[in-house]
């Protein structure tokens, strides 16, 4: 006879209801639950202990009761909130995964995970990298910022290239990857200590703060006297709007605008 399976306390967060404006910590739940360390007979499901999990932009618009469907699905109340985690398996009945191999993807906001659809995890083949590096440079945000760079903006040397929201997960790697392709860089971000951090530790050729100007129109202008090749946009809004009466036209194929806006006006 089969042993009986492990049970483990379990804490996991519970989106109570559907959020408007800021969230609030009365918008979620903090729950303790039982979990059983062990997979469905026969399942192809996955257990893992989550070692590190990911708070994201695009999390706020799950939380959102969408009249139309949006690019997500929204979250459900009631529900333990989804997010990209690392994690340990404990338990495998998928042919690709033992215990004990680390694993990045879609897990949730709990300490034990049963995932069922698997196929959405990624191996980690170097462990010796900080495993949080699987959720930043390495994970979603490196893949939307190598992705939306390079296979949709076709940077050439030489370019000028403006990034909003430009300190956070996927902006700070634009920049980066536009100064190693030699491109001039300029980002916005939303406080002076930001804008620091983009032009000292991220190699930033210029920066500002979007909410101490103005003009934003200006602020552009002065930045891009010549226009803007490539403007890598995070956040819509008043910035977008901006950023396409200083796109430089005659760019040979046309200026090139990439939009992965998660909410109009945040950075």
């Amino acid at each position: 006879m089969a042993a009986a399976a492990a049970e483990v306390s379990n804490r996991s967060v519970i989106l109570k209801r559907h959020v408007t404006g800021f969230p609030t910590k009365d918008d979620m739940e903090l729950v303790t639950a039982t979990a059983h360390l062990a997979v469905p007979p026969g399942s192809a499901a996955v257990m893992v202990k989550n070692l590190y999990l990911s708070c994201d932009p695009y999390m706020r618009s799950r939380m959102t009761n969408h009249k139309e469907p949006s690019y997500v699905p929204d979250y459900v109340p009631g529900e333990i909130i989804p997010t990209f985690g690392v994690s340990k398996v404990v338990e495998s009945g998928h042919p690709d995964y033992k215990a004990d191999d680390l694993v990045w993807g879609m897990t949730a906001c709990e300490e034990y995970t049963l995932i069922t659809t698997p196929d959405s995890l990624f191996k980690i083949n170097h462990p010796e990298l900080p495993l949080s590096y699987y959720l930043g440079v390495l994970g979603m945000p490196g893949l939307t910022a190598y992705a939306g760079f390079f296979d949709v903006s076709k940077p050439k040397k030489g370019d000028y290239v403006f990034i909003s929201a430009a300190s956070g997960a996927v902006g700070q790697l634009v920049g980066q990857l536009a100064k190693i392709t030699g491109c001039y860089v300029v980002g916005s971000a939303g406080s002076d200590e930001k804008v620091n951090l983009l032009k000292t530790k991220f190699g930033f050729d210029d920066a500002f703060n979007y909410k101490t100007e103005q003009d934003l129109n200006a602020a552009l202008k002065r930045c891009f006297p010549e226009g803007i090749d490539i403007y890598f946009d995070n956040v819509g809004g008043a910035i977008l709007d901006a950023a396409l009466l200083n796109m430089r036209l005659h760019r040979e194929g046309g200026h090139v605008r990439v939009d992965f806006a998660v909410q109009p006006g945040a950075a």
